[in-house]
C-alpha cells in the first residue's frame, strides 16, 4: 500500500464518517436517506459523460452490489433509528474487516502475511473494544434514566441491526472489489453503482410518503444532498484504492473512520468519548501502524 493509497483510504474514512453523522442528524431517516441516496445518484448521473463503460464482465458485480447496498443502507437506518451514533457507527465499521479478511483469502487468494495479520486483527480487537465500551454506557445510561435493572430489548435490536449492517458492509466490500478490478473503469464503476442503488430508497419513500414527501424534503434538503455528495466521495475514493492495493488492508485502515465518529458524536451529538474508548481507538491506531508497515 503506498502513501497515495494510504491517504486516499484516509480521507474517505472521514468524508464517510461525515456523511453517516449528517445522516444521522436528520431526525426522519426515510428523508435522510432518500436525500443521500438521490444526492449519490445524481452525482453518478453527472460521472456518466465523462466515464467510460464497464466491461461487461463487471455488471454482475454491478447488479449484485447495489442490491447490497440496498439491504445496508435499510439496516443503516435502522440502526441509526435504534441507537447513538457513537454505538452504532462504531460497531457497524467494526464487524466488517475481520470478515473481509477471511473473505479475500478464500475468494481472491490474498492471504495476509503475519504482521498484515496481526495488524488487521488489533485494529479489529481495537474498533471491538470501542464498540463494547458504547455498548456498555448506553445501557448504564438507559437504567439509569429508566430505573430498570437490566438492558432492554431495544439494545439488543439496535446491536443485532449494526452488526448485520457491517456484514453488508463486508459483503459490498469484497463483491465491489472484484467488480471494479474487472470494470476497466473504475469511474465508470463507481457512476453505475451510484445511480443503481441510489435510487432504491428515494422511490420507497415517494411510494410511502406520496404528494407529501416533496414538503418534507425541502427542510433538510441541503444536509441531505451533501450526505449524498460525500458519500460518493468517500466510496468513490476506496474503490479506486482497491485497484491499487488488496483488499483486507485497505478494508481495515478505511475503519479509522471510527475515530472521526466517535468525535464527531462527543462534539455534535454530546455522547461520551471517554477513557476506555480512546484506548481501544489506540490500539486500533497500532494495529494500522502494524499493518501499514508490513505493507
Amino acid at each position: 500500500m503506498t502513501p497515495l493509497v494510504a491517504a486516499a483510504v484516509l480521507i474517505a474514512a472521514v468524508t464517510h464518517a461525515s456523511w453517516n453523522a449528517i445522516a444521522h442528524g436528520i431526525r426522519d431517516q426515510l428523508l435522510a436517506f432518500t436525500l443521500v441516496g438521490g444526492g449519490g445518484a445524481l452525482c453518478g448521473l453527472a460521472l456518466l459523460p465523462f466515464a467510460p463503460l464497464p466491461a461487461a464482465d463487471a455488471w454482475p458485480y454491478l447488479l449484485a452490489s447495489a442490491a447490497i447496498h440496498v439491504v445496508y443502507q435499510l439496516l443503516l437506518m435502522r440502526s441509526f433509528h435504534l441507537g447513538d451514533f457513537g454505538q452504532m457507527y462504531p460497531i457497524a465499521r467494526g464487524t466488517a474487516p475481520l470478515v473481509v479478511t477471511v473473505a479475500a483469502a478464500v475468494f481472491v487468494g490474498e492471504r495476509p502475511d503475519r504482521w498484515q495479520a496481526a495488524g488487521i486483527a488489533l485494529a479489529s480487537a481495537g474498533l471491538v473494544g470501542v464498540a463494547l465500551w458504547g455498548i456498555r454506557g448506553s445501557r448504564h445510561a438507559e437504567r439509569e434514566g429508566s430505573g430498570e435493572s437490566g438492558g432492554g430489548a431495544p439494545q439488543w435490536l439496535a446491536l443485532t441491526a449494526a452488526i448485520a449492517t457491517g456484514l453488508s458492509i463486508a459483503a459490498y466490500t469484497v463483491v465491489d472489489g472484484l467488480g471494479v478490478r474487472a470494470s476497466g473503469s473504475p469511474l465508470g464503476y463507481i457512476a453505475w453503482l451510484m445511480i443503481l442503488e441510489g435510487f432504491a430508497i428515494p422511490l420507497c419513500a415517494l411510494m410511502i410518503r406520496r404528494g407529501a414527501l416533496l414538503g418534507q424534503l425541502r427542510p433538510v434538503a441541503a444536509r441531505g444532498l451533501l450526505g449524498g455528495l460525500l458519500s460518493v466521495a468517500a466510496y468513490g475514493l476506496v474503490l479506486w484504492a482497491q485497484t491499487r492495493a488488496e483488499l483486507a488492508p485497505i478494508a481495515a485502515l478505511r475503519e479509522s473512520s471510527i475515530i472521526v465518529g466517535a468525535a464527531i458524536g462527543a462534539l455534535f451529538f454530546k455522547e461520551r468519548f471517554g477513557g476506555p474508548r480512546i484506548a481501544a481507538a489506540g490500539l486500533m491506531v497500532a494495529g494500522i501502524g502494524l499493518m501499514l508497515h508490513a505493507g
